[in-house]
C-alpha cells in the first residue's frame, strides 16, 4: 500500500468525523487542521487516517464552545499536563458565563414578577449618613458588583482583592439594613452565600465553608425556606467539594436537590438546578 492509499478524500474524511466539509475547509485556513496533501491543480484536500482523531477532538471541542485558538493551542500540545490547564481556562470561562446567565436569569425573574422595580431612587439624608434606602441600595449594588468580578476568568490580583470586599461590604451593609428593621433575616443568609461563593471559586475553602455554614444556620434559625434553603445546601456543597471532601460534597448536593423540589417559583427552581449542574462531584 502506497502513502497515497493511506489518504482519505475530504468528503469521505468529513463522514468519518462529524465534521463538514465546509467546516474542514475553514479549519484549513485558519491552521486548525491542516490536510495531509491539497493538489496543486484542484485544490483537492486528502487526510491521513491518524488525522480522525485530531478531527474529533475540535469536533467535541467545538461543542463545548471552545475557540479555535483554544483549539489550535490544545492540538499543537503533546504535554497531557499544558492540555489539561488549557481546558480549565476554559472551563473558568465557561463558569464565568454560567454564572452571569443565573445572575440575569434570577434578576429579570424578579422583574417580571414585580418583586422588584425596574429602577430605584437613592436618597441620602447627609452626604456622610446613609438613609435605610440608600443603605439597602448600596448592599444590592455592592451584590451585583460583586458577580461582575465572578464572572470574570482572567481577574488581577487587585480585581479578586475588590471582589472579596466588595462582598462583605454587601453582607455588611445588609446587616446594617436588617437591623434598623428594613430588611429581612434572608438578606443576611444571601450576603453570607455570596461570599462563600467568592470564597469557593478562588479555592479557598476554610472561608467558603465558614460562610456557606452561616448562611445555613441564618436560615434554620429563621425558618427560611423555598429557594434559599436550597442555595444554602448548595453552598455547602460546593464549599465541601473545594475543601476536598467529596462524600459531604454530594450528600449536600442531594439535599439541595430534594430542596428543589419545594421550589414555588419555576425560574427559581431553574436557577437552582443551573447552579447545582456547575459542582465537582467527582
Amino acid at each position: 500500500m502506497t502513502e497515497d492509499d493511506d489518504l482519505l478524500a475530504i468528503g469521505r474524511f468529513a463522514r468519518l468525523t462529524g465534521l463538514s466539509v465546509g467546516a474542514l475547509r475553514h479549519y484549513d485556513e485558519l491552521g486548525v487542521l491542516r490536510p495531509a496533501s491539497v493538489d496543486r491543480d484542484t485544490s483537492y484536500r486528502r487526510y491521513r487516517r491518524d488525522q480522525i482523531a485530531a478531527a474529533r477532538t475540535v469536533a467535541r471541542l467545538r461543542d463545548l464552545e471552545m475557540s479555535l485558538d483554544e483549539i489550535r493551542d490544545v492540538l499543537a500540545t503533546d504535554e497531557e499536563a499544558e492540555r489539561r490547564q488549557l481546558l480549565e481556562a476554559h472551563r473558568r470561562r465557561v463558569e464565568a458565563r454560567t454564572y452571569r446567565l443565573q445572575y440575569v436569569l434570577h434578576v429579570t425573574g424578579q422583574l417580571s414578577r414585580g418583586k422588584e422595580p425596574i429602577v430605584t431612587d437613592t436618597i441620602a439624608t447627609d452626604s456622610h449618613v446613609l438613609d435605610d434606602a440608600g443603605r439597602r441600595k448600596l448592599a444590592a449594588d455592592l451584590f451585583n458588583g460583586t458577580w461582575t468580578f465572578l464572572e470574570m476568568s482572567d481577574r488581577i490580583p487587585a480585581q479578586t482583592d475588590e471582589m472579596i470586599h466588595m462582598a462583605h461590604a454587601s453582607r455588611f451593609h445588609w446587616g446594617e439594613v436588617v437591623a434598623a428593621g428594613g430588611g429581612e433575616p434572608a438578606n443576611l443568609a444571601r450576603g453570607e452565600w455570596l461570599c462563600s461563593r467568592v470564597y469557593a471559586v478562588l479555592g479557598r475553602a476554610e472561608p467558603a465553608l465558614w460562610h456557606a455554614r452561616r448562611c445555613l444556620e441564618i436560615d434554620e434559625a429563621n425558618g427560611i425556606r423555598d429557594w434559599d434553603i436550597a442555595f444554602a445546601y448548595e453552598a455547602m456543597a460546593r464549599a465541601s467539594s473545594v475543601a476536598g471532601d467529596l462524600v459531604a460534597a454530594r450528600e449536600w448536593a442531594a439535599r439541595a436537590r430534594a430542596a428543589c423540589e419545594e421550589v414555588v417559583e419555576p425560574e427559581e427552581r431553574e436557577l437552582i438546578e443551573g447552579d447545582l449542574a456547575t459542582l465537582v462531584l467527582d
